[in-house]
């Protein structure tokens, strides 16, 4: 791309701002409805829908003769519908699943569309009634009326969510629950399902057939990453369809022989895989870092409670140990707590005395409390799930590391503060309670 190139210039033609125009307002509209799509995990239906559309295109030509647009959509609007309907009698009258019947929708009404297509070329008259353009899009046909057409509809379908933003809600999220409180889940479905048809059948022109699908599932999917509010969601949606859009018209504008329909999704795309590997909480980065501390804090755990067991073994709590005592005692690798030690260390949990280590009093009070969550933990497992004893261990191994101040306060007050496992070991709170006054453990 030309640093120098003369974007005044570029903007200032009508066919180009039109072009950019109707790719942003095309990505916006799409990206939004494609939202509750995705929630109600039909994304297949974006895709059912777009392939449904080219017979009625194709239709609408042979008996009307006209190339106008807006003839074209409604050919397009109304085997869209069909395309939706023949999913839903398909499902709910046979036992074939939703994504069974949406495949074969798609194929069967992209497959009649192709005959369509191929009659129409044998006729001579395809290439004067651009419905080959339908297939891929040509977004770089587009005039002013036909934004014109694309900003009413896209007022029109954000208007519609927004006011029916609750119920979209309710019917994406609990549509049983919508029923039961007596909202019109029918409507809903076909009203929802109808701006559907619309948003992808204005985005034929520009996007096509083919890669129409990608335009409503690809925006979503992206913004899911990015937050769990559904408001939020729309927004960013919305905005990264209109951001894909954009890019694929500039893209287009500025290189030779460039679709702006194909140029469109893979600015989607690209978007979409920022997206997977950014996003603060449900990104790639984000879950191999919590995965990684969290093995670290297991690690370090575990090392503080072996250093508690070998305490309890002796009754010398802060006495030296080596990393071999602990090794042995965990059964590990000797080099992998020698790692660890260091690190609890420098937490304040551990100090160092020559090659030995020993417990801090924080570090004491940290283990200790492993300790117990694992003990409670197998005291719950044994008296309320009554598991043999022998066959608790490996679970309360990982549930020690995750119990929340909140459930090990319920697992005391459900277990009547217990002081012994069923290993007749017994469970630390605030001192250690001495071997001879071991007593049966009281659940009630």
């Amino acid at each position: 791309m030309n640093a120098s190139f003369d974007w005044g210039a570029l903007l200032g033609d009508a066919n180009v701002r039109s072009v950019l125009l109707g790719s942003m307002l095309l990505g916006a509209g799409a990206g939004v409805l494609g939202c509750f799509t995705f929630l109600r995990k039909r994304a297949l239906l974006g895709d059912a829908l777009a392939h449904a559309t080219l017979p009625g295109v194709c239709l609408a030509f042979l008996v009307t003769g006209s190339k106008h647009p807006f003839v074209l959509l409604v050919g397009a609007t109304i085997t869209g519908w069909l395309g939706v309907a023949a999913v839903n009698v398909i499902t709910k009258r046979s036992r074939i699943k939703d994504d069974a019947a949406l495949a074969l929708t798609l194929s069967v009404f992209f497959g009649f569309g192709i005959v369509l297509l191929t009659r129409i070329q044998k006729t001579g008259a395809a290439a004067q009634a651009g419905l080959d353009k339908f297939l891929f899009g040509q977004a770089a046909s587009l005039v002013p009326a036909d934004v014109l057409l694309l900003g009413g509809v896209t007022v029109v379908l954000l208007a519609c969510v927004v006011l029916a933003f609750k119920e979209f809600k309710l019917l994406a999220f609990d549509p049983q629950f919508a029923a039961t409180i007596g909202r019109p889940v029918g409507a809903l479905d076909f009203l929802l399902n109808t701006l559907t048809v619309l948003s992808v059948t204005v985005g034929l022109q520009a996007v096509g057939v083919v890669l129409m699908a990608a335009m409503l599932v690809t925006p979503a999917a992206a913004a899911r990453y990015w937050t769990d509010r559904l408001p939020v969601m729309l927004v960013l949606a919305g905005t990264i369809g209109a951001l894909a859009g954009a890019i694929g018209a500039v893209v287009s504008m500025t290189a030779p022989r460039m679709p702006t329909g194909p140029w469109t999704v893979v600015a989607a795309t690209a978007l979409f895989a920022v997206s997977l590997v950014a996003a603060p909480r449900r990104g790639v980065v984000a879950r191999t870092l919590r995965r990684w501390r969290t093995r670290r804090r297991v690690a370090e755990e575990n090392v503080l409670k072996t250093l508690y067991h070998l305490g309890e073994s002796d009754g010398v709590w802060d006495a030296p140990r080596k990393a071999s005592d602990v090794s042995g005692r965990r059964r590990a690798k000797t080099a992998g707590v020698a790692s660890v030690l260091p690190r609890l260390a420098n937490a304040g949990w551990v100090e160092r005395t020559g090659e030995a280590w020993r417990l801090t009093r924080a570090g004491l009070d940290r283990a200790r409390r492993v300790v117990r969550l694992h003990r409670l933990w197998e005291v719950y497992l044994t008296e309320r799930l009554h598991l043999a004893a022998d066959h608790v261990h490996d679970d309360a191994e990982e549930i020690e590391h995750i119990l929340t101040p909140e459930l090990e306060a319920q697992l005391e007050a459900a277990l009547a503060r217990p002081r012994f496992d069923p290993h007749r070991q017994q469970i630390p709170y605030d001192a250690p309670v001495p071997a001879s006054a071991a007593e049966p453990t009281v659940v009630p």
